[in-house]
């Protein structure tokens, strides 16, 4: 059964808030339509707010939640509801491709304050997919497979979660690590270089070691690699302080004073990007906690035992 819903008003007031510490200005009527249509927000399921560094990144925050399990693929949802509009474009049969493929376990939207709708994702962290399998759909990019063996170098071959975004005409493969097959250091800066990214300096190279999960972003125009994004697991002992590079202002003080609806510390997860002659952050804060998460965060989960079990998740 269905957590009960919390108030779409409470959440979206707590956006705005959000939105205020960010820098940013919540758009009623952009934000409200999301929250409302895909049933915003369940008491027990997971929503995330992110800022991103750089100026073309400034006036948003983003925000995502998991789709409710009665509407389903939120495909066809979003597009009878106006989010998305029909096009012969693979980017809009790649979800349901995925669907058809794969047992999701869940689907989560995603938006911002300033924008609206952007991005659906499919979640199968149960049932994690070779690259193979799915380079073999007819709506995936060709530069998936154009990258295979690139991918396959790196141990980038099982694959957690696709998502896509339909205002770009853009889509991620989440690839899965194991704490056997997370890259060293090294093999990091040399992934980034080979995919056409600057190379970090080495404390962030020590820093983003630790990450559960590559977020590699491709189009259906090229077989270049758009956007890498790498990051430790969520945390509640995360702090600014930790990151190996200053953050910006706006950053710091959505991180220390985001509103958020559970007990405890807040949880955070702060990531490191990539696109060709770039490197950016993305810092997160978790406004609600999924169960899992929920005990995935607890104090004794945040030790290094700890953190070791919540790789393999």
């Amino acid at each position: 059964m269905l957590a009960e819903k919390t108030d779409v008003e409470k959440v979206y007031a707590s956006l705005e808030e959000a939105a205020g510490l960010a820098g940013a200005s919540c758009a009623r009527d952009k934000v409200w339509p999301v929250l409302r249509e895909f049933g915003a927000v369940l008491g027990e399921d997971l929503v995330v707010l992110g800022v991103q560094s750089g100026r073309r990144n400034e006036g948003e925050l983003d925000f995502s939640f998991r789709v409710p399990a009665a509407i389903g693929n939120p495909y066809p949802y979003a597009l009878a509801k106006g989010f998305v509009t029909g096009t012969d474009h693979p980017v809009g049969a790649l979800l349901s491709d995925v669907a058809a493929r794969v047992p999701v376990g869940e689907y989560f939207v995603d938006g911002g304050v300033a924008g609206g709708f952007k991005k659906l994702y499919a979640h199968f962290p149960q049932e994690l997919q070779p690259l193979t399998a799915l380079a073999g759909l007819p709506s995936m990019p060709d530069a998936v497979g154009e990258n295979a063996d690139l991918f396959a170098r790196f141990g980038l071959d099982t694959v957690a979660m696709v998502g896509v975004n339909y205002r770009e005409t853009k889509m991620n493969l989440y690839f899965q690590f194991t704490p056997e097959s997370r890259p060293e250091p090294k093999a990091v800066g040399a992934m980034l270089r080979e995919m056409g990214m600057p190379e970090p300096a080495e404390p962030v190279l020590r820093y983003v070691r630790g990450a559960m999960r590559a977020n590699i972003t491709l189009t259906w125009d090229s077989a270049r690699i758009s956007r890498v994004a790498l990051a430790p697991p969520p945390s509640s002992g995360l702090e600014p302080s930790d990151v190996p590079v200053p953050l910006e202002p706006r950053m710091e003080r959505f991180l220390r004073h985001a509103p958020y609806a559970y007990e405890g510390e807040r949880v955070r997860l702060i990531a490191f990007k990539w696109v060709p002659g770039e490197e950016f952050i993305e810092a997160n804060s978790y406004y609600q906690l999924s169960p899992l998460l929920k005990q995935l965060t607890r104090p004794a989960d945040m030790s290094p035992e700890g953190r070791r079990e919540n790789h393999a998740q």
